[in-house]
């Protein structure tokens, strides 16, 4: 708790990799902190195209982990994704669409493309 409460006051100053680094971290120790992935969506949303494939699987695979419901976040990932869908990988692609399914957050623009991009590395 205190890594979260030092992260939650300067969170707006971390870039995308720190924010994936972040919530995998706690997420990886099954230590859900609600204030800390509360502060993470908020400071992820306005630098969301910054996210790199990865550090958007991360991100969500994180929240999804820890159970963590954050529509607003999962609305913006998905727009994000889309664009750059084709420059992920299968993992990266099963873990963006698990998470998604695992908070029960349907979003079918989204799950068509990660189709389209799954098809030619299946």
């Amino acid at each position: 708790d205190a890594v979260a409460k030092a992260a939650i006051p300067i969170i707006d100053s971390f870039n995308a990799q720190d924010i994936a680094n972040t919530v995998n971290a706690f997420a990886k120790v099954d230590h859900p902190h609600p204030e800390l992935f509360d502060a993470v969506a908020k400071a992820a949303i306005p630098i969301i195209d910054d996210f790199n494939s990865q550090e958007i699987a991360n991100t969500v695979n994180a929240f999804a982990k820890v159970n963590h419901r954050h529509p607003e976040l999962f609305d913006a990932v998905a727009m994000a994704a889309i664009p750059i869908i084709d420059s992920f990988n299968s993992q990266e692609l099963a873990n963006t669409a698990n998470a998604f399914a695992k908070m029960n957050h349907g979003h079918p623009e989204l799950f068509d493309a990660v189709a389209k991009a799954a098809i030619p590395i299946i």
